[in-house]
C-alpha cells in the first residue's frame, strides 16, 4: 500500500516579478536617501530636546523600577567576582523578613550587612552552586526550609554581574510541588532521577515495574538499570548540561522493544539529571511494516524501463521511480520534497521539457483534470523542444489520486537526428577552413568539399558534383596542376584498400600560374580519404625572406668584427708611437715644468684612448661569442691589494680616501683572474671619478654559501633614479663620465662568468655597484676543464 506523503513547498518567483521587486526596490532605495537627508537636518536640530526628554524619562523609569522592587516580597543581591555582596535591592521589610528567616539557619555575626548575611547563610547550605553562579555564571534554582517556610533561591547571570533572588514559597506552590510528584510517579512513562554521580535518586512505578523491583531502594542496592546505553546518554547530560535524546531498543518478556529516551539536566540540581523513556514499539513496528511495503512495491516500480510518477489525491507527488527522475533529469533532492502536480509541471515548463503550447494555463487545467476521471484516458504523445516523443498513459489510483507512465519513442528517431546534425556541423566547420579540402570514399566518390575547394581550382560546384568520382575530379584539378605522378598517388592514397596504401602522406607542387601548393592525405575512420590543398606562396617566399635576411645579418656581423679589428689595429699603432714619445718627452731634462705636464697629458688621454679600444674590441668579441674565460684559483685578497696599489694615488690625488675590506675567510673563485680585475678596475675608475675633495671609495668583498660579492662605493653626487635602468647599456652618456663602453662591460665580463651585476644609488648619496661572481664559474664562455680540485 502507498501512502501520500510530502512537504509544502513554496512556488518561485516568475522573473517578471524579479524584475518588478528590483525595480521598486530601486525607487524606494531613492526615496529612502531622500528621507534620510531630510530626517538628519531636523534630527540634529532636535538632538538637545531629545536628549533633555531622555534624562526625565530615565529618571522616571528609575523610580518606577525602585516602586516595582519594593512591591514584592522578593530580595535580590548581586554578587562580585569573588562571590561577594556588592548590591542588595528590595523593600526594607522584605529584607528584614528575609534576613530573620535565614538568620535562624546558621548565621550567627549579626553585625554583617544584611547582604552579606543572606549571602553567607545561602552559602552555608549550598556553596559549591553560589561559587557556580559567581564564577562562571552557571544558573542555579534552590529551595531551602527554614522554620517560618521555605525560600526559593535563584541565581542569574547578567553580563558580567551574577544576581540571586530570594523568596517566600506560598502554600499554592508547596501543593504544585506535590501534584508535580503524583503526577510524574503514576506517569506510564519510566521516570528516574539521578545525580551528578550517576546514582539513582529517585523513579517512579513504571521504571520499577520495568526494571523488575519492588521499592526504590531494593533497585538502588541491586544498582538496577533501565539500559545501558540509556545511561550513557543520562551521564552525557549532566557533564555537558545539555538536553540529551536518543532511541533505544531494549528486551524483555520474549520481545523487543523500541524507547524514546529523553535526559534533561536540572537547573540548580548540582548536576542532577531528570530521564524519562517515551513507549515507540508500536509505532516504531507498524512503521516498519509500512516500510517494507513501500520499499516492495518501490523495487518493483524501479524495475520498470518507462518512467512511473504517483499522485495522491492532494495532487502531490506520492512516488517516482528511477526513471522518471532519468527522463527529466530532476533533482533528486526536489522530488524528495513532493511537489504538486502542478508545480511539476512548471518546473518541466521552465526545463523546457513539456510541449510548447500557445495556451499553456489552458492546457495545464487540461491536464489536472484527470484526477476527476473514473477511468483511463486515451493515450497521448509529448512532443518535446529537445526533439523527444514521449507517450503517456494516465489511469486512476486505486488509493485515489493518478498514475502517470512515460514512455520515450524517440530512440531511433534522436540517433537519426544526431547524425544529420553532425553531417551539417562537419559541413559547415570545413566551408569555413581556408585550406581546399575534399573527402573520398573507400569507392572513390566524392562525398563532400568545402568552398575553398572550388576557389583554389577554379571550379563550380555544379561541375564537381557532375565528376562524381575521383578521376573525374582529377581531371579538372590537372589543368591548374598537371603533374600526373601526384595524381597517380593520391589515387593509390584514396581507391587502394591496402592499409599500408592509405597511410597519410604530405607534399608540395607548383601550380600553373606560379602558386606554390602544398597537399596532404589523412585516412578517416570510416574507410574515407581526406584530401587537403593549401596555397603556402606567401608562407615560402617569407621563409625565403627570412632566409636572406639571416645571411645579409651574418655578413654584416662578419664585416663589424672586421671593421673593428681593422680600426683598432690602425689606431693602437699611432697611440703607441704617442705614448712612447711622450714618455721620452717627460723624462728629457731640457723640458721646463710647463712642457712636462703637457707631455704627461698626452700620455694620459693616449692611454685612456688605447683603453677605450680595448674594449671596444673586447665587447666585440663578447658579442661575436668569441672571448674564453682562462679559469683559476683567485684569491679576492691579491685582487684588492694589486687594486688599491694601482688606484690610492690617484683617489688621493684627487682629495679622497680608498678604503679595502677582504675577510681572511674569504673563499677561493674559480675565475679568470684579468677578466675580474679588470671589471674591477673599470669600477674604481668610475667610482675616482665621482669622488671630489674629502670624499671616499670603499672596496668590499662578502661571501655567501655560492657566491662572492665585490661591492664598489663612493660617496659622490650619485645616479638620478631615471638613468640607473640604463646604467649598464653601451654608448650611453651618463652624468659620471662620457660615453663609452666601461659599465657595459663590466656586467659583460660577470655575466661570462654566470653572474651578475647591479647597482644602487640615492641621488645626492654617492653609489655602489655590485659584483656577483659564482664560486666556480658556470658562463657559456668557460672552457671545459679536467675535474682536479686545487690543494690548499
Amino acid at each position: 500500500m502507498v501512502t501520500e506523503s510530502g512537504v509544502s513547498g513554496l512556488d518561485g518567483m516568475a522573473e517578471a516579478d524579479i524584475a518588478y521587486v528590483a525595480a521598486a526596490g530601486a525607487a524606494g532605495l531613492a526615496l529612502s536617501v531622500s528621507a534620510w537627508a531630510w530626517r538628519f537636518r531636523n534630527r540634529l536640530s532636535a538632538r538637545e530636546e531629545a536628549l533633555e526628554r531622555e534624562a526625565t524619562t530615565t529618571a522616571a523609569l528609575l523610580a518606577d523600577r525602585d516602586g516595582a522592587l519594593g512591591a514584592f516580597d522578593d530580595v535580590r543581591i548581586a554578587l562580585g567576582p569573588d562571590g561577594q555582596a556588592l548590591t542588595l535591592l528590595g523593600a526594607p521589610h522584605a529584607v528584614m523578613v528575609a534576613r530573620t528567616a535565614l538568620t535562624h539557619t546558621g548565621i550567627s555575626d549579626l553585625d554583617v550587612s544584611d547582604a552579606e548575611a543572606l549571602v553567607q547563610s545561602i552559602r552555608t547550605l549550598h556553596g559549591p552552586s553560589l561559587d557556580a553562579l559567581a564564577h562562571t555564571g552557571e544558573p542555579c534554582d534552590l529551595r531551602i526550609e527554614t522554620a517560618a517556610g521555605a525560600w526559593s533561591v535563584e541565581g542569574r547571570s547578567v553580563g558580567a554581574a551574577a544576581w540571586i533572588r530570594l523568596a517566600p514559597l506560598k502554600a499554592s506552590a508547596r501543593v504544585v510541588d506535590a501534584g508535580l510528584g503524583v503526577l510524574a510517579d503514576t506517569s506510564p512513562s519510566p521516570t528516574w532521577v539521578t545525580d551528578a554521580t550517576g546514582e539513582l535518586v529517585w523513579a517512579n512505578r513504571a521504571w520499577l515495574a520495568e526494571v523488575k523491583a519492588t521499592t526504590l531502594d531494593e533497585a538502588k542496592a541491586a544498582n538496577m538499570s533501565f539500559d545501558r546505553g540509556a545511561d550513557q546518554m543520562v551521564g552525557e547530560a549532566g557533564r555537558l548540561g545539555i538536553r540529551q535524546e536518543g532511541f533505544r531498543w531494549t528486551a524483555g518478556e520474549g520481545r523487543r522493544r523500541a524507547w524514546k529516551i529523553v535526559a534533561e539536566p536540572l537547573i540548580g540540581g548540582g548536576g542532577a539529571v531528570l530521564t524519562f523513556a517515551i513507549d515507540m514499539t508500536e509505532a516504531e513496528e507498524t512503521r516498519d511494516t509500512l516500510r517494507r511495503h513501500v520499499e516492495a512495491h518501490d523495487e518493483t516500480l524501479n524495475h520498470l524501463a518507462d518512467a512511473v510518477a504517483i499522485f495522491g489525491p492532494a495532487k502531490r507527488l506520492a512516488f517516482h521511480n528511477t526513471a522518471f527522475q532519468a527522463l527529466f533529469n530532476i533533482d533528486p533532492a526536489w522530488l524528495d520534497e513532493r511537489p504538486t502536480h502542478a508545480e511539476l509541471l512548471d518546473r518541466l515548463r521552465q526545463k523546457r521539457q513539456l510541449p510548447e503550447v500557445i495556451d499553456y494555463a489552458g492546457w495545464k487545467a487540461r491536464e489536472l483534470e484527470f484526477y476527476g476521471a473514473s477511468e483511463a484516458a486515451p493515450d497521448d504523445s509529448w512532443s518535446l523542444p529537445d526533439g523527444r516523443t514521449l507517450r503517456v498513459v494516465r489511469q486512476p489510483h486505486p488509493l485515489g489520486g493518478i498514475l502517470l507512465l512515460f514512455s520515450d519513442m524517440t530512440n531511433e528517431m534522436q540517433l537519426r537526428s544526431r547524425y544529420n546534425a553532425q553531417i551539417q556541423v562537419q559541413t559547415a566547420t570545413l566551408d569555413k577552413l581556408n585550406d581546399a579540402v575534399a573527402v573520398f570514399g573507400s569507392d572513390g566518390r566524392l562525398r563532400l568539399h568545402n568552398e575553398a575547394f572550388e576557389t583554389f581550382w577554379s571550379l563550380s560546384s555544379d561541375r564537381l558534383v557532375e565528376a562524381e568520382d575521383f578521376d573525374a575530379v582529377a581531371e579538372l584539378c590537372k589543368s591548374v596542376l598537371p603533374d600526373p605522378g601526384l595524381w597517380l598517388g593520391l589515387k593509390a592514397r584514396v581507391a587502394d584498400p591496402d592499409p599500408e596504401s592509405r597511410i597519410a602522406v604530405s607534399g608540395e607542387g607548383r601550380t600553373t600560374d606560379g602558386r606554390v601548393a602544398a597537399w596532404q592525405t589523412r585516412p578517416l575512420p570510416d574507410g574515407a580519404t581526406l584530401v587537403a590543398f593549401s596555397d603556402v606562396t606567401a608562407r615560402r617566399e617569407l621563409e625565403q625572406a627570412l632566409a636572406q635576411r639571416e645571411t645579409a645579418l651574418e655578413e654584416s656581423q662578419a664585416l663589424k668584427r672586421e671593421f673593428v679589428g681593422s680600426v683598432s689595429y690602425e689606431l693602437r699603432t699611432p697611440l703607441t708611437t704617442i705614448v712612447g714619445y711622450s714618455e721620452l718627452l717627460e723624462v728629457m731634462g731640457d723640458l721646463n715644468e710647463r712642457g712636462r705636464q703637457h707631455a704627461g697629458a698626452i700620455r694620459t688621454a693616449a692611454s685612456q684612448l688605447a683603453r677605450s679600444i680595448d674594449d671596444v674590441l673586447d665587447m666585440a668579441q663578447i658579442d661575436a661569442g668569441e672571448m674564453e674565460l682562462s679559469l683559476e684559483d683567485v684569491r679576492m685578497r691579491d685582487v684588492f691589494a694589486d687594486a688599491v696599489e694601482r688606484f690610492r694615488p690617484r683617489v688621493e690625488g684627487r682629495g679622497a680616501v680608498l678604503k679595502a675590506a677582504c675577510p681572511k675567510t674569504l673563499p677561493t673563485i674559480r675565475a679568470d683572474p684579468r677578466r675580474v680585475t679588470q671589471a674591477i678596475d673599470h669600477l674604481l675608475e668610475n667610482a675616482t671619478r665621482a669622488v671630489s675633495d674629502g670624499g671616499e671609495v670603499r672596496l668590499i668583498a662578502v661571501a655567501t654559501a655560492s657566491e662572492v660579492r665585490v661591492r664598489v662605493e663612493d660617496t659622490g653626487r650619485g645616479i638620478p633614479y631615471h638613468l640607473q635602468a640604463h646604467v649598464f647599456d653601451r654608448f650611453v652618456r651618463r652624468d659620471r663620465g662620457g660615453p663609452g663602453v666601461g659599465l657595459a662591460l663590466v656586467k659583460a665580463l660577470v655575466e661570462l662568468h654566470g653572474g651578475w651585476a647591479e647597482v644602487e644609488s640615492e641621488p645626492g648619496k654617492g653609489a655602489a655597484f655590485i659584483l656577483h661572481l659564482p664560486v666556480e664559474a658556470v658562463g657559456r664562455a668557460v672552457a671545459p676543464e679536467l675535474g682536479l680540485k686545487a690543494t690548499a
